[in-house]
């Protein structure tokens, strides 16, 4: 594979657990700095979701785990509100704030409740 089909798999995967709404809405700007920053993260960040072993399922895990510890609460809302796409259960996301509060400290653990709690919400209708 070549570098244009590797960043071809990285947008597909970006889209296949974001959602094509959210990627044509970040990837909309019209600047060449912003299409290429957008080339660069999805190159970066999803092509590494192409890689191997893990799931989509564990990457979605490991991001939020990463992004709360990180306290980048607006990184996890968007993992965490894109779970219906990646295969984990609201019972799995229940149980991975235990694991944020214990390993990230409970700052981080409210607040991504928090996130997972208005995230719900929305998604309820209300």
């Amino acid at each position: 594979m070549d570098e244009t089909d590797d960043l071809r798999g990285a947008y597909a995967m970006r889209r296949r657990v974001l959602g094509d709404a959210y990627v044509d809405r970040v990837t909309a700007e019209s600047d060449g700095t912003a299409a290429e920053f957008q080339d660069y993260i999805t190159s970066m960040a999803w092509g590494v979701w192409t890689r191997g072993s893990l799931t989509t399922r564990d990457r979605s895990l490991l991001v939020m785990a990463m992004t709360a510890a990180l306290g980048r609460m607006e990184e996890f809302r968007l993992h965490a509100s894109s779970t219906a796409r990646t295969g984990v259960t609201d019972d799995e996301l229940d149980e991975l704030l235990f694991q944020i509060a214990a390993y990230c400290g409970v700052p981080a653990g409210v607040s991504a409740r928090r996130e997972i709690q208005a995230m719900r919400a929305e998604r309820a209708g209300g």
